[in-house]
């Protein structure tokens, strides 16, 4: 079976309109900039070998991306325990986006994405739950509990 390619035109299109918060989304999740660029790029790739089979390539490429990056997390997760060794991330100067940084940091990989698609890119919770791959209800609990623990780290 030979997949469909996608038309140059609407790859370029969706390209130029989901790279940017894709990569972000990548970022607040794994907390580096290059791993979050190399996770897009593979998830475009992929996406461009799916072929037109894909029918909402937004949604797919945010799920993929979430999926990625918890995969991701997880090996450095388990690098640094076989290692013994914490990687020192850069962190900014100014003192409240660094305690907000921390805070999404104490998160898991799954909470840091809902809380990303829904304060950052303004998703609603019924696209989340898409790009989750889960319920409304659990998108909810997620939400809940990752503001309920950033409060309390960060005492407000």
């Amino acid at each position: 079976m030979q997949a469909t390619l996608i038309e140059p035109a609407a790859f370029d299109s969706v390209y130029s309109q989901e790279y940017t918060g894709l990569v972000r989304l990548a970022y607040m999740t794994t907390g580096n900039v290059g791993a979050a660029e190399d996770v897009v790029q593979e998830v475009f790739a992929a996406w461009y070998r799916q072929g037109a089979h894909v029918q909402q390539p937004a949604a797919y490429l945010r799920r993929a991306v979430i999926s990625r990056c918890t995969s991701w997390v997880r090996r450095r997760v388990l690098e640094r325990r076989h290692a013994g060794v914490f990687a020192d991330g850069h962190e900014p100067a100014y003192a409240d986006v660094t305690a907000v940084r921390a805070a999404l940091r104490r998160l898991r990989p799954r909470q840091r994405a809902a809380v990303f698609l829904r304060y950052y890119l303004d998703l609603p919770e019924s696209e989340i739950a898409e790009a989750l791959g889960c319920r409304l209800g659990t998108v909810k609990s997620l939400l809940h509990r990752s503001l309920a623990t950033m409060k309390e780290f960060l005492g407000e």
